[in-house]
């Protein structure tokens, strides 16, 4: 089944891809850009993403490999929310009357 019209991707492709990609280096991120430049092809107008995603779901290569699943969830230096600033980073603005 073709997935991307602009670039002439089929399913096969995204599969061959991620099972490419994943043989090469098992430890990487499989993204729709990386399906891309594996393929020698740029994405166009956009408007294959939800089936080319959809498409990559179903490959069983496409797990992230376990050592990185979870980051989101480890904040160590950016405790709070803050961006690593202290919650009082702006500076008072007094007797600012227009």
């Amino acid at each position: 089944m073709i997935v991307c019209h602009c670039m002439g991707i089929s399913d096969r492709d995204i599969h061959a891809a991620i099972d490419w990609m994943r043989q090469a280096d098992p430890q990487t991120i499989i993204t729709p850009g990386k399906i891309y430049h594996a393929l020698g092809k740029a994405a166009d107008c956009g408007g294959c993403m939800p089936l080319f995603l959809q498409t990559m779901r179903r490959n069983d290569n496409l797990e992230v490999p376990m050592h990185l699943r979870n980051l989101r969830g480890r904040r160590t230096t950016q405790e709070g929310g803050h961006e690593g600033r202290r919650e009082s980073h702006r500076v008072p603005q007094q007797g600012t009357s227009f």
